[in-house]
């Protein structure tokens, strides 16, 4: 592998292999590295500009993961890139020199395609500034190819020279230069003992997430989960809900109970199946398999009578005390619903984003004439529900001033 000096590396050894070719074909000819110029341009030059760099197709996908679990770096990341350079040929076109110094570089290309050690380590001798290049110990030496362009695209390349005129030419690639990074991986220890299971893939899939007490009731804090499936039973079953693996109640093949854990916000949740195995020597729990990503959806409960207040910035405030907690960055909105509903109106809040993570929470409504009314909150699209007497909406109801 190779520094971040490759690159700049391979320009350089392109000198030290074609000047004495060059000079052999045109007395005082010699090899340059400037941007294609052709103005008052008529001592001869062999101008090399490297116009273009892309990855390299046979090695861009044998890069392995260089980053452990942990995020330490496990081995150096490297990458492959083929480097396409343009060759320009300036002289007295009356003795031909263009011509002579263009056969002259073909036919050193075609002789010696690969840049040997030596091209390489008298690169890094004639600029100081490469000293430290350790492409001479790279093990793909560096090989050119003629690079065939349609008269079209030579037109398109030069284009992108603005206002300069056009001069004899030839395009060639170098392949492979392999860049690595300066990091120093952390090795890991030696392995003592080595453990082979031999097991059956039976990944566990989620059909859907209910309330334990019936598909049609809604999902509210303190509800039993539950969740069917398919092979959801492994040596260790654990269920996933905001980040947090979870234990529990009962596993079977088909189903999975679990009472909602508290610290789970209202909105719409998504839930997971994780099997762990005890492997290793002392046995610990690992990662296994993982279920699809089940989506349900838990209903805020207003666990107290609302109150309510004018507010000194207007309109009237609203204090609604939730279960579960709103999370933070949540949103929430305030619906009201005039009683008796015989004379119906309706009030919709602005929403409001929490703060904080807080089983209270004050909403700010205008525009609401006195009366009483009832109240819903909407969370992330989840709604609380309204309970009724004799078939008619009753509660939760807030007397608004």
């Amino acid at each position: 592998m190779s520094n971040s000096l490759a690159i700049a590396t391979v320009t350089a050894a392109l000198q030290d292999l074609l000047q004495p070719a060059v000079s052999q074909a045109v007395g005082q000819a010699k090899v340059g590295f400037s941007r294609p110029d052709s103005s008052n341009q008529q001592a001869p030059l062999v101008n090399v500009y490297l116009y273009q760099v892309t990855p390299n197709a046979a090695f861009r996908n044998n890069d392995v993961p260089t980053r452990r679990p942990d995020g330490s770096l496990s081995q150096r990341p490297q990458t492959a890139l083929d480097l396409h350079y343009l060759f320009t040929f300036h002289g007295n076109d009356d003795q031909f020199e263009p011509q002579r110094l263009l056969g002259a570089v073909v036919t050193t290309l075609t002789s010696q395609p690969v840049l040997s050690r030596q091209n390489i380590v008298n690169a890094m001798n004639n600029f100081s500034f490469l000293k430290k290049s350790n492409l001479a110990d790279q093990v793909e030496r560096v090989r050119f190819t003629p690079t065939s362009l349609s008269l079209e695209e030579f037109s398109k390349l030069w284009s992108v020279f603005f206002q300069i005129e056009y001069s004899l030419s030839a395009a060639f690639q170098a392949s492979v230069v392999l860049l690595e990074s300066d990091d120093t991986p952390l090795d890991a220890l030696p392995v003592l003992a080595r453990n082979i299971y031999v097991g059956t893939l039976r990944p566990p899939t989620v059909d859907r997430v209910i309330s334990q007490a019936g598909p049609d009731v809604p999902i509210e804090a303190g509800t039993t989960l539950l969740i069917q499936g398919q092979q959801l039973r492994g040596d260790t079953t654990l269920v996933l809900l905001e980040g947090q693996e979870r234990t529990p109640a009962t596993v079977a093949d088909t189903q999975v109970t679990i009472a909602l854990p508290t610290d789970v916000h209202a909105g719409v949740q998504g839930l997971q199946i994780v099997q762990k195995k005890k492997i290793g020597t002392p046995e610990t729990l690992h990662r296994g398999v993982e279920s699809n990503v089940a989506p349900f959806v838990l209903r805020p409960v207003i666990s107290a009578p609302p109150t309510a207040a004018a507010a000194a910035t207007g309109g009237t405030d609203v204090t609604l005390q939730l279960t579960p907690n709103i999370g933070i960055g949540q949103r929430a909105v305030l619906m009201l619903n005039s009683l008796p509903a015989a004379a119906p109106a309706a009030f919709v809040s602005l929403p409001f984003v929490a703060t904080a993570d807080t089983a209270q929470i004050t909403i700010n409504i205008k525009g609401v004439p006195s009366g009483k009314y009832l109240v819903r909150v909407q969370i992330d699209g989840a709604e609380s529900r309204l309970t009724t007497t004799a078939g008619v909406f009753s509660d939760p109801a807030v007397q608004m001033p």
